[in-house]
């Protein structure tokens, strides 16, 4: 990489980029980690909802086996209904690991005792103050703009400046970062890096179908809408505080505002898991960011990354070297 971007956070952490791809669930395995990394930032693997053991050994094995550092994303009601899932990830001994949607830091401890760095998502100071407290090395903030499960209330630039003034831990921006322009702006507002999720989604290296990656380049960022359809549909035990923010379709069009009435009726619930496990592109469940906009073709990691931080550092440096008094030339 030709260009140069760091923060403290990222130079100290090993990474010759501050940037962390988000551990999307069925997108985020370890092709798209090994490729993040690959490309100096710091890639992680996704254990979503339907995620197993299983899932996590698999995916872990392939950055293991290449030897480059990785992280991984665990969802904390998944790892209270296997507690399993936690014992797997701190053995597969990754640089990182983040648990989050819930306010239990029990995990914190264990992870440390590994020698293991502990993050968490958070929206709100609050929040932040009591992870910070908890021992939690890294907070991401996450904006409302973010793709997938999230609160969605306080936007992401609004969201890091509480958080930054909240906590003196590293924090990442997260939600609507899809452009260099982006990324320039939360570094330029104090972000330790960016953790990115939309961007990749439409990565060869990432775990998407083509149908998906396909969906993600036409679509705009007015196509996504925040509902708890699929949880409803699929039987996942999302606290209802954690909606997800997908591109709508056929089944959110139909069913969002309606929850209640879906999880009455079993017949179309059967229905639609069923049209959802076969990949019908029609309703099948893409969680995408309001950046979604942004991603308009099929590239590698590594090509997108290199975008990100080129784009990046020469905004930066072009406002550095506007920071002085004006000159007579300047004007």
């Amino acid at each position: 990489m030709s260009e140069s971007l760091w923060t403290h956070w990222s130079a100290s952490f090993g990474l010759r980029v501050p940037i962390v791809n988000a551990p999307m669930g069925g997108v985020a395995g370890g092709a798209l980690a090994t490729a993040v990394t690959g490309a100096g930032g710091l890639g992680m693997v996704g254990i979503g909802s339907a995620g197993t053991v299983g899932d996590l050994r698999r995916e872990t094995a392939i950055p293991r086996r290449r030897g480059v550092r990785f992280g991984i994303g665990l969802i904390a009601w998944a790892v209270t209904g296997d507690p399993e899932l936690l014992a797997a990830a701190v053995d597969a001994g990754p640089a990182l690991i983040s648990v989050s949607f819930a306010d239990d830091w029990s995990w914190v401890e264990r992870v440390h005792d590994a020698g293991i760095a502990a993050a968490t998502q958070v929206y709100d100071t609050e929040t932040a103050v009591r992870a910070y407290e908890a021992g939690v090395d890294v907070l991401v903030a996450r904006g409302g703009e973010g793709g997938g499960h999230g609160v969605h209330r306080t936007g992401t630039l609004v969201l890091l400046q509480e958080v930054l003034d909240a906590v003196p831990a590293p924090v990442l921006a997260a939600g609507g970062i899809a452009s260099h322009r982006g990324l320039a702006a939360v570094l330029a507002a104090g972000a330790a890096g960016a953790w990115l999720g939309t961007p990749f989604v439409a990565c060869p290296e990432s775990s998407a179908t083509d149908a998906v990656r396909s969906l993600m380049v036409r679509a705009d960022g007015a196509d996504t809408v925040c509902t708890r359809v699929f949880d409803v549909t699929l039987g996942y035990p999302w606290p209802a505080r954690y909606d997800e923010r997908v591109l709508r379709n056929d089944v959110t069009d139909r069913w969002r505002g309606a929850e209640g009435e879906l999880a009455a009726d079993a017949e179309a619930r059967t229905s639609l898991a069923r049209a959802i496990t076969r990949g019908d592109p029609t309703v099948t469940v893409v969680d995408a960011g309001q950046g979604v906009g942004l991603v308009t073709e099929v590239r590698p990691a590594a090509a997108i990354i290199e975008e990100l931080v080129r784009g990046a550092s020469a905004l930066l440096a072009g406002w550095a070297q506007r920071s002085g008094p004006a000159t007579q030339a300047d004007r």
